[in-house]
């Protein structure tokens, strides 16, 4: 299996300061993506923390299989899904302490997270928040996902209207984070990737800003071009109004 892949995060047209991060580690075949809150640089402190926990979990679990793990083995998850799962809880577990060790910086700092890994045959996706990965498989864009957010709960425990969702007055609220308490739920998936699936991490600032519709062609008229693609999709994010950082990662499975 071959990979090609690419990110790039903007500023957006609204915000002084990124508070998103991104992290490739190719050699772990692991991509992440982070959007941080907070203000006041805390944000883009606990993002920063969080993806790179999550990248020196692998490299150090890689190098060391009998490294001690800082969480027991969950039951019905595999090895891989552990592995992903427990990168992400050490990661909530740093940011936690770093605001609780300089309340007067980083009180109330947090950040989403997803992350995604390919080992052997399989996709491992986990994450904590509203943070998305997609699935572009043809021409079918599919929501791998789903968002930690007072919305998509609302949505589950109503059938809300297209007009409802979109008038609904918190939007923004995310229900899980890194860094809100010092343990964290994190939801881990897995799948088996087709020839020329091509998926995209991002933060919401590319889905609140475009529709699933316009992501998705977008994305199949720029394939071909992963950097090309990216810079596409933040662009049409900051043409509608840009009011968040935006981050996008895009890996794409080739099987020979």
């Amino acid at each position: 299996m071959k990979l090609r892949y690419a990110g790039n995060t903007h500023v957006g047209m609204k915000r002084g300061h990124n508070e998103d991060n991104l992290r490739l580690v190719p050699e772990e075949n692991l991509y992440i993506v982070a959007d941080g809150m907070g203000g006041h640089a805390s944000g883009e402190v606990a993002s920063q923390l969080a993806v790179d926990t999550i990248a020196e979990f692998f490299m150090e679990t890689s190098k060391d299989e009998d490294l001690t793990w800082p969480y027991k083995m969950e039951k019905g998850r595999t090895y891989e899904e552990n592995r992903l799962g427990a990168s992400i809880k050490l990661a909530n577990l740093r940011i936690f302490e770093t605001a609780k060790n300089d309340p007067s910086k980083h009180h109330g700092m947090g950040t989403t997270v997803v992350a995604l890994c390919i080992c052997g045959e399989t996709i491992y996706v986990g994450h904590v928040g509203d943070s998305r990965v997609y699935r572009l498989r043809g021409e079918e864009l599919s929501q791998v996902t789903e968002d930690h957010s007072l919305l998509n709960d609302y949505i589950k425990m109503k059938d809300l209207t297209e007009e409802e969702i979109e008038n609904f007055p918190h939007k923004n609220v995310i229900v899980r984070a890194l860094g809100m308490k010092e343990t964290v739920q994190v939801d881990v998936c897995h799948e088996e990737p087709q020839h020329k699936d091509l998926y995209l991490l991002c933060s919401d600032g590319l889905n609140g800003m475009i529709n699933d519709k316009t992501i998705r062609q977008i994305m199949l008229d720029n394939r071909d071009n992963l950097e090309v693609c990216i810079d596409k999709l933040i662009e049409a994010a900051n043409n509608n109004g840009g009011t968040d950082n935006t981050t996008c990662v895009m890996v794409e499975v080739l099987k020979e």
